[in-house]
């Protein structure tokens, strides 16, 4: 085996150096320019970010105002649909009361006056319509009866519930004129004398010149008053005239007639449940009180 000299070794030792070095350099080169390429590139970046972080600051700003300002015309509108309400609701009553007041106006002020020596109705009065009673409802059918119109279908639906219910009830009295009521009243004074004033009122204190008071009779009584406290028709009427509007006049210990079982006045479905419920009699209730349900006598 040859032996390699101790030139050739050096040689090869110079040459390895030679490329070392070479590539140390290029090597260097690569580094340094993309060390700069990296910093530029980070600079950019930078500049940008900090321009993004104003914009976005701004944008945050811009927000900052325009929720303020929301907020602000959002609570306006919450305020002026307040007001728009209130003035609604101011509206609504000032139509309700015109409405109301323009219904009174509409509505007979004297039917839910007291007359039993209270009151008295003139002898031009007359209600606003009256209407004749269906003959079924009459006892005497030859004899022609009239109410007022506005009651007469409250009547007829108590009469054919009372009906439904087994029990006959029939009219025997309903409107009566002022001079009706003068002739009955001078008729009874001739029979009865001042004992008349017990049971029989004045012209001009009958509420049957209202048109919206009856006498009733039922079965077993011979078509007459006497003895209709004493019936079934008279029971019924206790437990459900007030259903349809109707209510006792006279009831016993009343401070005005005798006790009078056959004698009904309308007064409205409203007031009689209220009498009814608060056990009261019409003539023992204030004036005022009762005038509070004329608007919706004939509702």
């Amino acid at each position: 085996m040859s032996k390699v000299s101790p030139e050739t070794v050096r040689n090869l030792l110079i040459g390895l150096i030679v490329v070392l070095s070479a590539s140390a350099a290029t090597l260097g080169y690569f580094l340094y320019t993309t060390t700069q390429t990296l910093e530029t590139t980070l600079a950019t970046t930078s500049a940008r970010i900090t321009e993004l972080e104003g914009t976005l600051l701004d944008t945050q700003e811009r927000l900052a105002i325009a929720t303020s300002t929301n907020n602000e015309l959002e609570n306006n509108l919450v305020a002026e649909k307040d007001r728009n309400d209130g003035f609604a609701d101011q509206i609504d009553k000032i139509t309700g009361t015109v409405q109301v007041l323009d219904k009174l106006s509409k509505t007979d002020k004297e039917l839910l006056q007291k007359y039993s020596k209270v009151y008295f109705l003139n002898e031009h009065y007359v209600p606003d319509s009256l209407s004749s009673i269906d003959k079924e409802w009459l006892y005497n059918e030859a004899i022609k009866k009239q109410i007022h119109t506005k009651v007469n279908p409250f009547l007829e639906d108590m009469l054919q519930a009372a009906l439904d219910d087994g029990v006959k009830i029939w009219i025997v009295s309903a409107y009566r004129s002022w001079d009706e009521q003068a002739n009955l009243k001078g008729s009874y004074s001739i029979t009865y004398g001042s004992g008349a004033n017990t049971f029989s009122a004045d012209q001009g204190y009958s509420e049957h010149q209202l048109g919206t008071t009856l006498d009733f009779t039922t079965e077993g009584i011979g078509g007459g008053l006497d003895g209709f406290g004493n019936t079934k028709a008279y029971q019924w009427l206790l437990n459900n005239a007030y259903k349809y509007g109707f209510v006792l006049s006279y009831p016993e210990n009343n401070g005005y007639y005798i006790f009078e079982p056959w004698h009904w006045r309308f007064v409205g479905e409203d007031l009689a449940k209220y009498l009814d419920k608060n056990d009261f009699n019409f003539y023992d209730v204030e004036q005022r009180k009762i005038d509070e349900y004329l608007v919706s006598i004939f509702d």
